[in-house]
């Protein structure tokens, strides 16, 4: 009698084995001939070697489609055990990637559809619109499908760390815990897509960093998948070191709204900058998504409409000429 150890990798183990262990009933109800024990990430397989090969292979293709598809059922089993060999499904040009518990994470209204098209398409990519569009989720998502795919072999999220009204010295902590907060959206996003476990794993060996834009200086960003978010609150310097951190076989999406500027009065921001000197550079991507793209609650979007319409009041106010 052989016996093997495989480890249960790069997945969540709990959804390997199922509620109450059901999955792992399953898998050994396929294998009478095998005995099969759980200890912690390792299954530890005693029997003759070509039972052993065989389940070798099943362990094989179910850590494969949790890997693409972030979930595991009964259903789920039964349709790789009925195959003789498991390959995932070709993705759907529309599903992104999917998130957890299975969920299809995909491009919603026809602007961020465009987006995706330009990320395909250019290798710098700026998405501007206002808040709850879903530019930096559909972003993010863009590179957790291209480090799933194996196109690139990081993802760097960033921001620039800029009070918005609040003074980040008033804050309570370390270095680390002031700027936290301001990257938290970026995290959320990721918890989405990617399974704790995994995202701790990947953020410990560096393959996901999420840091402040000024933590990017000197750097050469090759072979990644980098994000800059809220880039309306960079400054001309740091646009340009930014932009100029671009290496080999890198994607960059720079997503902002102009209309949320938290610099300084009378000082620049480095992306309506940005997207003013660039806008005849071929091979970058420009994207505009407004109040229609808007995907959170419903309230959202009247909100933002009766903002624009009481700031262009405010502007024709202003425009109106004095009388004698």
């Amino acid at each position: 009698m052989t016996e093997i150890s495989l480890e249960v990798a790069e997945v969540n183990v709990q959804d390997y084995y199922g509620n109450n262990n059901k999955n792992l009933e399953f898998i050994k109800n396929q294998f009478p001939a095998l005995k099969i024990i759980a200890r912690g990430r390792h299954l530890v397989a005693a029997g003759d070697e070509p039972t052993l090969e065989a389940f070798q292979q099943k362990h094989e293709e179910i850590l494969a489609f949790m890997s693409h598809y972030n979930r595991l059922n009964e259903q789920d089993l039964e349709n790789i055990f009925n195959e003789q060999e498991f390959k995932p499904q070709p993705h759907n040009q529309e599903i992104l990637v999917h998130g957890i518990n299975g969920a299809m994470i995909r491009a919603l209204t026809p602007n961020q559809r465009h987006l995706v098209d330009a990320v395909y398409k250019h290798d710098m990519v700026f998405a501007v619109g206002p808040a709850g569009t879903g530019k930096t989720y559909t972003s993010v998502a863009l590179a957790v499908k291209a480090l799933k795919e194996k196109q690139v072999k990081r993802i760097i999220l960033t921001r620039p760390a800029v009070e918005a009204g609040e003074s980040l010295g008033f804050l309570p902590g370390d270095l680390k815990e002031k700027l936290d907060p301001y990257l938290q959206p970026l995290y959320d996003a990721l918890r989405d897509m990617i399974h704790y476990e995994k995202l701790a794993a990947y953020v410990e060996r560096g393959v996901i960093e999420v840091a402040p834009l000024a933590f990017m200086r000197g750097r050469t960003l090759d072979h990644a998948f980098v994000i800059l978010d809220e880039a309306q609150n960079t400054t001309h310097a740091q646009m340009k070191m930014f932009l100029t951190r671009m290496g080999k076989n890198a994607k960059f999406i720079i997503t902002g709204d102009p209309s949320q500027v938290d610099l300084p009065r009378k000082q620049k921001s480095g992306l309506r900058e940005a997207m003013h000197i660039l806008r005849d550079v071929k091979d970058i991507g420009f994207i505009r998504l407004d109040g229609k793209d808007v995907v959170r609650h419903r309230l959202v979007k009247k909100i933002l409409d009766a903002y624009h319409i009481e700031e262009n009041k405010e502007i024709e106010f202003d425009q109106e000429p004095a009388k004698d």
